[in-house]
């Protein structure tokens, strides 16, 4: 059969051959103990005298809970619970359906992005995923063939425990390479988890070198997402590559959006290919940047919890209030789990959402949903005046706390500034900051003030007047308006033939 070049007959996507990558298998028994971690587990819940333990399973993982489970309770007396559907991302510790068990611990299994927590103490086992480690280094040397290339090695926390050996196989070859380190032992037990917030800490700590000659650089200590790496030298972040071991994940664009003028190469230990990341990290951030112009146009914000267990979550949630407020917006706050389109078309009225939750679940594709769904830090560049879009991101909204290392203060009242400036997106006139006539909320109710009526706000856009122009509003309670009857014998059997309503 002869084919032209406007059809053929389809043959060629019926041959067409896929691969498919075999990821999620059940643990062999006599391979649960090195995977999961089972003599340090035990240790923990023993050391500590835990007698309620929540085991945290993601999805891929929960063929494995049984196993584990068995084998933890024949070597421990503690009751263990099993959570598996978790009320945010998997990769955060669930506090929340923890302390709805009475549990005193959770130990958190699989990926996870070591968000710190407060309520309760954690012990992470990412589980010892297999990695071809001289493929992975034969890889590195294809990617950066020039052996004085300076490169940071970060991975996904599953294949954190071949690290070591791998710095082992490369540190020969490249003097300038740097190792980083998986950090979460501010959650475990062996350190008390302290009730004041980590926002006060700055991620780089600069620390002088003990050689007390004069000519010795100081050592720069970077503490990021759960992992730790030294720079021995005056090189800044932004000047070395990056080389990512791990499949394409919310890990990855973190660490992508946040290292934004880095280049990155990435290592798949599934597929064994090493490759230089071609993603346009600059068309990434002119979407985020439209973002920040929709916020800016918006006169409602509905501030979306997607964690309640990361800490200074609440701290967060008062600073956008303020924020906003300061901007001349309203804020609603909204508590609904996991998001999907459904939950937030119910609120027409808002005009974009902010979602509070960890770095990696922060960054929503929100392209199907009715509203924009953006960043605390994208919400700061909107409502901060003091705050300029320089293509710096920030992924962590501890750091925009007072204290923290991305803090901006907001702009004091001796700040020049327009009231108002032209909207990219719609060409028409926005407010930029809360306007004057609302501090005369501050004079007595009683006292008269004169109108000018060419500043005077037409239409006020909040979500109370939006719901007065609805026909429906909801369900009421009317008490004391509907009066009381008593129950009746209802219908019986189903919808298309009640039992009253005979056959015809």
């Amino acid at each position: 059969m002869t084919t032209t070049m406007f059809s053929d007959d389809g043959s060629k996507a019926i041959e067409q051959s896929t691969d498919v990558y075999q990821t999620d298998s059940r643990t062999t028994a006599s391979e649960i103990n090195e995977v999961y971690e089972i003599a340090r587990t035990c240790n923990f819940i023993k050391k500590h005298a835990f007698k309620r333990v929540a085991l945290q399973f993601p999805d891929e993982l929960l063929f494995d809970a049984s196993a584990i489970i068995s084998v933890l309770e024949r070597n421990t007396s503690a009751k263990l619970f099993v959570l598996g559907d978790t009320s945010y991302g998997s990769c955060c510790v669930d506090e929340v359906a923890a302390e709805h068990l009475d549990a005193d611990s959770i130990i958190h299994y699989g990926r996870a992005c070591l968000s710190p927590t407060r309520r309760l103490p954690v012990m992470y086992v990412f589980g010892q995923k297999s990695i071809d480690l001289h493929q992975c280094a034969a890889s590195f040397r294809v990617l950066y063939p020039d052996k004085f290339t300076h490169v940071i090695i970060l991975c996904d926390v599953i294949y954190s425990h071949a690290l070591e050996d791998l710095q082992q196989l490369l540190q020969p070859e490249y003097e300038n390479l740097v190792v980083s380190a998986v950090c979460c032992s501010r959650n475990e037990a062996a350190e008390p988890c302290r009730v004041d917030g980590l926002h006060n800490e700055s991620d780089v700590d600069v620390q002088k070198s003990c050689n007390r000659a004069s000519d010795e650089p100081s050592l720069q200590v970077i503490n990021k997402f759960g992992r730790q790496f030294t720079l021995h030298d005056a090189r800044s972040v932004d000047d070395y590559n990056m080389f990512y071991i791990g499949q394409e994940s919310l890990t990855l664009t973190n660490f992508m959006m946040t290292w934004n003028r880095c280049s990155f190469c990435t290592f798949d230990p599934v597929k064994g290919v090493g490759r230089q990341e071609a993603v346009n990290i600059n068309k990434a951030l002119m979407k985020r940047y439209y973002m920040i112009e929709r916020a800016k146009d918006a006169q409602v914000v509905g501030i979306l919890v997607g964690t309640l267990g990361v800490a200074d979550y609440l701290s967060t949630i008062d600073h956008l209030k303020w924020i906003i407020k300061q901007s001349g917006k309203k804020s609603y706050t909204f508590v609904m789990g996991k998001l999907n389109v459904a939950k937030l078309a119910n609120f027409l009225e808002v005009d974009i959402y902010v979602l509070i939750a960890c770095p990696e679940n922060s960054l929503l594709d929100s392209s199907e949903f009715y509203r924009p769904v953006i960043t605390p830090y994208e919400m700061e560049v909107a409502c901060n005046q003091a705050r300029k879009w320089t293509g710096e991101y920030v992924t962590d909204f501890r750091e925009l706390l007072p204290g923290g290392c991305c803090h901006v203060q907001l702009p004091d009242e001796n700040f020049k500034s327009e009231e108002t400036d032209v909207s990219l997106i719609t060409g028409c006139l926005r407010a930029t900051q809360l306007q004057k006539s609302e501090e005369q909320n501050k004079v007595s109710n009683t006292a008269l003030i004169p109108r000018n009526d060419a500043l005077t706000v037409t239409q006020s856009h909040s979500a109370a007047s939006f719901l007065a122009t609805r026909s429906w509003r909801g369900l009421e309670q009317n008490l004391g308006k509907t009066p009381v009857s008593k129950a009746v014998q209802g219908r019986k059997g189903i919808a298309i033939a009640y039992e009253e309503e005979g056959t015809g």
